[in-house]
C-alpha cells in the first residue's frame, strides 16, 4: 500500500468525504494507531464535546425457544427442550419493576423465533407492559422476529409493524444482523431472515417513524470484504432513511456454540473493526463500545477508537453470558470507567437525547 493511497484516504477522512469500498477495505492494512486517529477525527466532528453516553436498561429475554438454530448461539433451545422457557406477563412485569427501581427507563425485549407465539401474543404483551408501565421505553423485537411474525401471520412487514406500534412498540434493536452477506448467513444462521429482509424491516420501520440501531457480529467465518459489504449496506440505507441512531459492532463469542472451534477474535481486531466502522459510517451519529464482550478496560480504550457511547447498564444479560462471557457493571461503575478514560458520562434515551 503506497504512501499516496494512505494520504488520499487520510485527506478524505479529515475533510469528511465518504470513502469508496476499495478505500474502506484498504483501512484493514493501516496501522492500528493511525486508524484510531482517523476514527477520533470522525467522532469529534460528530460530537465535539468529551461526552460519553450510556443507557440504564434491562435486556429481558422473554423466551429461549427458537427454531432458527443459529450456529453462533449458545442460548437457544429447540421447541420441545426441557430447558426451554417462556416468561409469563407477570414475570416480565416483575423484571420491569426491578428495572425502574434501579433507575431504568428502557427495556430491551428480545427472544427467539418461537413457533407458538402469534402476532396477537405480542400485541397483548406490549399493551400489558404499556398499561402497567406507561413511562417505560419499549425497545423490542429484532428484524428476524418481525420477519417471522410477518410470515406466520400472513401479513406484510408494514402491517405487522403498524400493529406493534399501536400496541406500544417504541423502537427496534439491530439484532440479527450478524453479517449482512447471505453466503455467510447460510452457514451460520440458515433459518433466519436474509440480509435483504433484515434491511427491509429497518427501512419500513424508519418509514413508519421508528428509530432503530444497527449491529454487526464479527470474528467467525466472515472475510474483510464481508465486513465492508455489511458496513456499506448499513451506510446506504442510512443515506436513504436517516433512521439509525447508533451502530454496535461486537465479536463472536465461540464458547458453548456449534462454532466453538473458531479462535476468538482478540481485542486488537475488535479495536480495528470498531475504528473502521466509525470511519466508514460517517452518517450514523453514534458508535457504541461493547464492554459486555470486551470487558471494561478495552471498552475504555475503544473510546479512543471512535466510540462515543458505553452502551447499556445491562441489568440483566443472558445471551452472551451463555457463551461463557460474563462482565457485570453497575451504573456507578460505568460512570467511573467513563470518567477514568477522561470523558464526561451522561445518561441518554434510545434516541440519544440526554437525560442530565
Amino acid at each position: 500500500m503506497g504512501n499516496r493511497e494512505v494520504e488520499t484516504i487520510q485527506e478524505k477522512v479529515f475533510e469528511g468525504i465518504p470513502l469508496t469500498r476499495d478505500e474502506a477495505l484498504s483501512l484493514f492494512r493501516f496501522p492500528l494507531h493511525l486508524l484510531g486517529e482517523l476514527a477520533r477525527t470522525v467522532r469529534f466532528r460528530l460530537h465535539p464535546e468529551k461526552i460519553v453516553t450510556y443507557v440504564v436498561d434491562r435486556n429481558i429475554n422473554y423466551t429461549n425457544i427458537c427454531i432458527s438454530g443459529c450456529k453462533f448461539c449458545a442460548y437457544f433451545r429447540p421447541p420441545n427442550s426441557k430447558e426451554g422457557y417462556l416468561l409469563s406477563f407477570e414475570e416480565i412485569a416483575k423484571k420491569i419493576e426491578e428495572t425502574i427501581a434501579l433507575g431504568g427507563y428502557q427495556i430491551l425485549l428480545q427472544g427467539g423465533l418461537h413457533p407458538a407465539l402469534t402476532l396477537e401474543y405480542y400485541e397483548e404483551l406490549f399493551s400489558f407492559i404499556k398499561s402497567r408501565f406507561p413511562e417505560i421505553h419499549l425497545h423490542a423485537l429484532s428484524p428476524p422476529e418481525i420477519i417471522f411474525l410477518s410470515k406466520s401471520s400472513g401479513l406484510s412487514v408494514e402491517e405487522v409493524l403498524k400493529r406493534l406500534i399501536k400496541a406500544g412498540l417504541d423502537s427496534i434493536p439491530g439484532g440479527g444482523a450478524e453479517i449482512l452477506v447471505d453466503r455467510v448467513r447460510k452457514i451460520i444462521s440458515p433459518n433466519k431472515a436474509t440480509s435483504e429482509e433484515w434491511l427491509y424491516v429497518m427501512e419500513t420501520a424508519h418509514r413508519l417513524g421508528l428509530k432503530t440501531t444497527a449491529t454487526m457480529m464479527f470474528g467467525h467465518i466472515e472475510t474483510e470484504e464481508d465486513i465492508i459489504e455489511h458496513l456499506f449496506k448499513i451506510r446506504d440505507l442510512q443515506e436513504k432513511t436517516r433512521g439509525f441512531t447508533a451502530f454496535i459492532p461486537w465479536t463472536f463469542q465461540p464458547q458453548n456454540t456449534a462454532l466453538s472451534h473458531i479462535k476468538k477474535a482478540g481485542s486488537a481486531r475488535y479495536l480495528q473493526v470498531l475504528a473502521i466502522s466509525r470511519i466508514v459510517l460517517h452518517n450514523i451519529p453514534n458508535l457504541q463500545v461493547s464492554w459486555v464482550t470486551q470487558g471494561p478496560r478495552i471498552a475504555q480504550l475503544a473510546l479512543e477508537f471512535g466510540g462515543n457511547d458505553f452502551g447499556s447498564t445491562m441489568i440483566e444479560e443472558n445471551v452472551v453470558a451463555s457463551a461463557g462471557v460474563s462482565h457485570r457493571l453497575s451504573e456507578e461503575e460505568i460512570r467511573s470507567y467513563i470518567q477514568e478514560a477522561g470523558y464526561i458520562p451522561k445518561r441518554r434515551k434510545m434516541d440519544y437525547t440526554l437525560l442530565e
